[in-house]
């Protein structure tokens, strides 16, 4: 339900704003037109907080019969005990699955498929979330069913241990992913494997979750006070919050002490680091790159767009245009940049190579990112950069949900409500100068994080020429 709003929104979207163009030079060569610059105005958004603390945000959309409201908590994986990794995904997987004080898990499936409703549930990192998407004529029932999931989840112990041996059958089949090692790999030199940004579940750490574990962790942080709701669709205002008040309005705000996170320090070496992980491939899984910005960074607006002209845009990048059409070195290469919130942010190219060339896909993703220290971008990159990005911007408001989303995450992150759009305006006045600048303050060739996953007895040279190497291994069990 949800995916097919979405798309008639952004048709309507694509329609609304289409029209707005205004051709200034006459029809013939499409190189020659040009078109006033897109704008969009976010739709004003109600928030309100009820008695017992949880935040509400209200957008109105009669355009279907349909309600969705999305909740974010405050809690992720970031605050686990170190010796139980895993426990905060596995708290949200029987959350869903696990029934609650008035209904089993499978009576619940079956009644959310007779009102041909969904609800999603998961903890990631840094937030937990949940969604409900319903008919606006059932919403009573499903906003009942939803608040009891939230508040009063049962963690029947059959469906804790089938999650765990979900989550121990994943944990073995790590090792055939490849692409998947080199992610969890990179993000351990990155932050530390210790680190609760950087350290991943085991079969021990796993195996010591009991269903005691998921019902503290859910008691700690499932509280009032720390629930953001989120309510697009179908209705009227004064009737939600009444609807949200008899569902959540009793609900006893607690405190909560959230663990303090760790400095990182593993990734902010004044060396490189290089860093090899045999395995027996045809093809080499490449990381290149160190820890950077938090998203409320005054220079995130210059390095994004710095990212896009490096490898972000993937078709008209210089990653791509070089080191994959003209050098023919790597059947896909990119770069992005992952912005911090709890803790740092990091920078990283990938690549994925043939053995024989990794040395040289690596020496010429690294001798991009130096350029980009050594010399403006061209007028031509910025410009086709910018328009790229502010012709992309209107599709973060493509329908009611997704703007919800975007002003709950954002205040959710301590970032003001106007961010995207001091994002937007920010870009607008980017120059080469200031890229420049941008590029040799956060971006270090000399000191990133490398990672090269595959067979090195392939490699035409031995990675040495970048610095010593460390030989990494898998540990069993995860």
């Amino acid at each position: 339900m949800t995916a097919a709003r979405s798309l008639l929104a952004a048709l309507a979207l694509v329609v609304t704003v289409s029209a707005g163009f205004a051709q200034t030079a006459p029809p013939g060569d499409p190189r020659t037109m040009t078109f006033d610059p897109v704008t969009f105005t976010v739709p004003e958004v109600e928030r309100v907080v009820l008695a017992n603390g949880i935040i509400v945000y209200l957008l109105p959309d009669r355009e279907l019969p349909l309600v969705t409201v999305s909740a974010l908590v405050r809690a992720g994986s970031i605050y686990e005990p170190a010796d139980k990794v895993g426990l905060a995904g596995l708290t949200g997987t029987v959350m869903r699955t696990g029934g609650t004080a008035r209904l089993t898990g499978d009576q619940i499936d079956e009644e959310l498929e007779f009102l041909a409703a969904n609800i999603a549930m998961g903890i990631g990192v840094e937030s937990g979330a949940a969604t409900l998407d319903i008919l606006k004529k059932d919403l009573p029932r499903g906003l009942a069913i939803f608040a009891d999931m939230l508040r009063a989840p049962a963690f029947e112990p059959a469906k804790v241990e089938l999650a765990r041996r979900q989550a121990l059958e994943a944990i073995r089949r790590r090792p055939d992913n490849p692409a998947g090692i080199a992610a969890r790999e990179f993000r351990k030199l990155l932050f530390g494997a210790d680190h609760p940004l950087g350290r991943e579940s085991t079969t021990d750490t796993v195996s010591r979750i009991t269903r005691d574990d998921l019902a503290a962790f859910h008691r700690q942080f499932f509280v009032p006070n720390q629930l953001m709701l989120g309510v697009t669709g179908d209705f009227e205002k004064p009737a939600m919050l009444e609807a949200l008040r008899k569902a959540f309005g009793d609900w006893t705000p607690q405190p909560v002490a959230l663990p303090a996170l760790p400095a990182v320090t593993a990734g902010a070496g004044a060396s490189r680091s290089v860093n090899i992980l045999r395995r027996d491939l045809s093809q080499t899984h490449l990381r290149i790159g160190h820890l950077s910005v938090k998203e409320d960074d005054p220079d995130y607006f210059a390095l994004a767009l710095l990212e896009d002209i490096l490898g972000g845009n993937s078709f008209t990048s210089r990653l791509f245009r070089d080191v994959r059409s003209r050098q023919g070195l790597a059947y896909s290469v990119g770069s992005r940049i992952v912005p911090g919130n709890a803790g740092p942010g990091f920078f990283v190219m990938q690549a994925l190579t043939k053995g024989p060339s990794t040395h040289q896909a690596l020496a010429s993703m690294l001798d991009h990112m130096e350029r980009l220290r050594q010399e403006p971008v061209s007028p031509e990159e910025l410009q086709l950069a910018k328009d790229a990005f502010l012709n992309s911007f209107v599709f973060s408001f493509a329908d009611a949900s997704l703007i919800v989303g975007r002003l709950m995450s954002l205040e959710y992150h301590g970032l003001p409500k106007d961010f995207l759009q001091r994002f937007r305006d920010g870009v607008v006045k980017l120059t080469r100068e200031d890229l420049l600048r941008v590029a040799r303050a956060h971006l270090h060739p000399d000191r990133v994080v490398i990672l090269a996953v595959g067979k090195d007895d392939d490699f035409e040279q031995p990675l040495t020429t970048f610095g010593k190497i460390t030989v990494l291994t898998l540990k069993p069990g995860g």
